[in-house]
């Protein structure tokens, strides 16, 4: 094939792949307003401002995790300590704040730094000792359970010596300016690291690499990019924003709680999976991940407001995720 006629394929190649991309999202969106359309006529409690704050407030935290999670698995990887390091992330906040009386901005520090320490770990076990990021984020997940419990002795910390540390999640800045609408600040800090991982994505080398690394990281390796290296810069940068979830499930409890964490990795994972990025790595969008963040909140409050019973609550969202991955291998076979 002639040079013309390679890059011919290759754009056209790359049209396909963003309006596949644009259908998925497109997709994703039209079951958000289907879903929310379906609770409202099931339930007249469902469509109410407290309870789409409520909503918003829910997904502020698990759209953070997956945010960050979507790093990782664009690469081809995938992080199963998420939530356990979110929760050991609002732990180390705890012992800053509450047990060390440190101010405010030290706090915050703890929490970004000890998620970008984790991340760090289990990149570089991911890159440098080729442990399967399965069985390496596996690892980290006991291994951050375990530690929350033995720093805390198994009991919460709470933040009730700073007050001011509950408006991180709780208060709302565009409440105090438009009373009609108290969205909480958590739902700004979402946005906002959306915003910012969107920028990374699109603008930045890294954001080019960690497509490269997801589409063919042997063509990379060969290319002469450090590939180990910015491995391990993403695990990294996804573990520090997987700390300011730490910091905004903190803040809407009052407290850290060691037990808490296991099961917001699934939750975040089906958020990223349902917004069209695919578990084989290369391809994804911050934006379909908050879409997909929105449906699970949006599900499970839909449920709850309709007093479906927690256990039957957790197998929807065991179908949803199935039924997800399920997709992606269709949309795979496709593209092949």
């Amino acid at each position: 094939m002639s040079a013309t006629g390679t890059a011919q394929s290759g754009t056209t190649t790359a049209r396909a792949a963003r309006r596949s991309g644009a259908q998925r999202k497109l997709l994703a969106f039209a079951s958000l307003i289907l879903l929310v359309a379906g609770f409202s006529i099931a339930s007249p409690n469902f469509f109410q401002l407290s309870n789409i704050m409520a909503i918003l407030q829910a997904a502020s935290v698990n759209g953070v995790l997956a945010v960050g999670v979507t790093l990782i698995i664009i690469t081809g990887g995938i992080d199963l300590s998420i939530g356990t390091l979110m929760t050991f992330c609002a732990v180390m906040t705890g012992v800053v704040l509450t047990w060390g009386g440190m101010p405010l901005p030290l706090g915050i520090a703890a929490a970004l730094a000890t998620g970008a320490c984790c991340g760090l770990v289990s990149g570089t076990l991911v890159a440098k000792a080729k442990i399967p990021p399965f069985i390496a984020t596996l690892g980290m997940m006991l291994i951050l359970k375990g530690l929350s419990l033995i720093v805390t002795g198994t009991k919460p910390i709470y933040f009730n010596d700073t007050p001011s540390f509950t408006l991180i999640a709780q208060g709302s800045l565009i409440g105090a300016v438009v009373p009609a609408f108290p969205v909480p600040n958590g739902v700004l800090v979402l946005f906002v690291v959306a915003a910012a991982v969107a920028w990374i994505l699109g603008r930045t080398v890294l954001g080019r690499y960690t497509f490269a690394l997801g589409s063919n990281e042997e063509a990379a390796r060969l290319s002469g990019v450090n590939t180990d290296g910015w491995k391990i810069a993403i695990y990294a940068l996804a573990g520090g924003i997987v700390g300011i979830g730490g910091l905004l499930i903190a803040s809407r409890l009052n407290s850290a709680q060691p037990a808490l964490g296991l099961g917001y990795e699934l939750e975040a994972i089906a958020a990223v999976v349902i917004g069209g990025t695919s578990l084989s790595g290369g391809r994804g969008t911050v934006l379909g991940t908050l879409i997909g963040a929105l449906i699970m909140a949006v599900l499970t409050n839909g449920l709850r407001v309709m007093s479906v019973a927690p256990e039957w609550q957790t197998v929807v969202t065991g179908i949803i995720i199935i039924v997800a991955v399920y997709g992606d291998q269709l949309r795979r076979g496709a593209a092949r």
